[in-house]
């Protein structure tokens, strides 16, 4: 496995590989690998003859009152881990690399990034979508990677690569969950003993919510508060959003279909926790 730091020489390597009909996949990550993060290289292990993991936590997706000085870093363990999952190149940049200054130009994808996430994170998904199209142009795989959790994230990211002509199929993986029903996530890290013995509560109310709907229950309002209720069980639970989506538009919806999907953000002291369920998936 390799470690490459520059873009320059990051071409240079893949450029030949193209050439000699090699399939390339990419999987974006931030590092601090989990499960999750492993699940990606294993789908894009089968998928392509190389994989690109980049690993690069990116500035400009975070407001200054979030958490990029703290956010978790290993970068000794994380090459292990990829390796061991069979990855052929980290790609590791720095800053500079990726945004060298004066830098100007960002990409947006306009009104699915000002709901949910976007309602209270604005710039969250212009960086989201910024730096995954930069490492498109870069990789230029013909794969890439992501994961449900961030079903928001995942759905613009679709759509970027429709709007833009990006020439790549783009894979969505399962959540992968600890054994509690907690969706697997860098930040977990950064709950007290008591908020993680409580945060599988969101799991709890997104599975029944599930079963009801299943039950014949369509009416996205009253799943909507199903939820709320199980949530606020979890003493220390600070509900941010629950809302029931269509999957392509993001917009709210009150009748539930085939391929709705059921989103919350939920905080526990300052850690943000997202997950999701899509229901009466066919």
């Amino acid at each position: 496995m390799e470690i490459i730091r520059t873009v320059k020489n990051l071409r240079k390597e893949l450029t030949p590989l193209r050439e000699f009909g090699k399939t390339i996949s990419l999987v974006p990550t931030m590092g601090y690998f989990h499960e999750g993060h492993l699940s990606l290289m294993d789908i894009a292990r089968k998928s392509s003859d190389i994989v690109v993991v980049s690993l690069f936590v990116n500035p400009i997706q975070f407001s200054p009152n979030e958490d990029l000085e703290r956010y978790p870093h290993d970068f000794e363990r994380d090459e292990q881990l990829a390796e061991e999952r069979g990855v052929d190149i980290i790609f590791y940049p720095d800053v500079k690399e990726m945004y060298p200054e004066p830098f100007y130009t960002y990409v947006s994808t306009e009104e699915l990034s000002r709901v949910l996430c976007g309602a209270s994170r604005p710039i969250h998904f212009r960086g989201v979508t910024t730096i995954v199209a930069k490492l498109f142009n870069i990789v230029q795989p013909d794969i890439a990677v992501f994961g449900q959790k961030d079903a928001q994230q995942a759905i613009i990211i679709k759509q970027m690569v429709k709007d833009l002509n990006f020439p790549i199929k783009i894979i969505i993986a399962p959540i992968i969950r600890e054994k509690d029903g907690l969706a697997m996530s860098s930040r977990n890290k950064y709950l007290s003993t008591e908020e993680r013995k409580q945060a599988p509560t969101i799991c709890k109310a997104l599975t029944r919510a599930h079963e009801e709907v299943r039950l014949g229950n369509k009416n996205a309002k009253e799943i909507e508060d199903l939820i709320r209720e199980i949530i606020s069980r979890a003493c220390l639970a600070q509900i941010e959003y629950v809302e029931i989506v269509d999957d392509s538009t993001l917009d709210k919806v009150e009748q539930i279909k085939p391929g709705t999907i059921v989103t919350v953000a939920v905080f526990f002291g300052k850690t943000r926790l997202i997950d999701n369920v899509i229901l009466l998936k066919e």
